[in-house]
């Protein structure tokens, strides 16, 4: 049983609302650098993880079902899952942070490595406690008919 397209996004839109207050408020603070302007590239990334999000997770669903005959995660499968989705955003954001913040590229690196360990830390408790909260609907639980 996979998730509908309604809890797909209010996951999504849940997780990049909390990740950019939080995000925002550390790296602004952290990097000293103006929340406005750290905030703006802040809410570029959201945007593009929201969309890297709802298409990744639905594609890490179909190939657990077709591998193990469900989408429920394992441990090593959320590891794996978080390793996965921030290797394939930090490879479009890596350009965007040196020149939107005109850093040299290995600035760019620690400042990106830097949001992919928070994200990796994040993504793991936010995933772990969504699922708790709204679990995937169990066969046996669903209406017979």
């Amino acid at each position: 049983m996979m998730r509908s397209k309604a809890d797909r996004i209010r996951h999504t839109v849940g997780f990049e609302l909390l990740g950019l207050v939080l995000l925002t408020g550390l790296g602004g603070w952290l990097l000293e650098l103006d929340m406005g302007h750290f905030g703006a590239l802040a809410v570029l990334f959201s945007l593009l993880a929201m969309v890297w999000n709802y298409y990744y997770n639905r594609l890490f669903d179909l190939w657990l079902i077709r591998r193990r005959g469900t989408c429920i995660k394992r441990q090593r499968d959320r590891v794996f899952h978080a390793l996965l989705f921030e290797g394939g955003l930090l490879l479009v954001t890596l350009p965007i942070i040196a020149w939107w913040l005109q850093v040299s590229p290995w600035q760019a690196l620690a400042m990106d490595v830097a949001m992919v360990v928070f994200y990796l830390v994040f993504a793991y408790l936010y995933n772990l406690a969504y699922d708790r909260l709204f679990p995937v609907p169990h066969p046996a639980a669903l209406p017979q008919g």
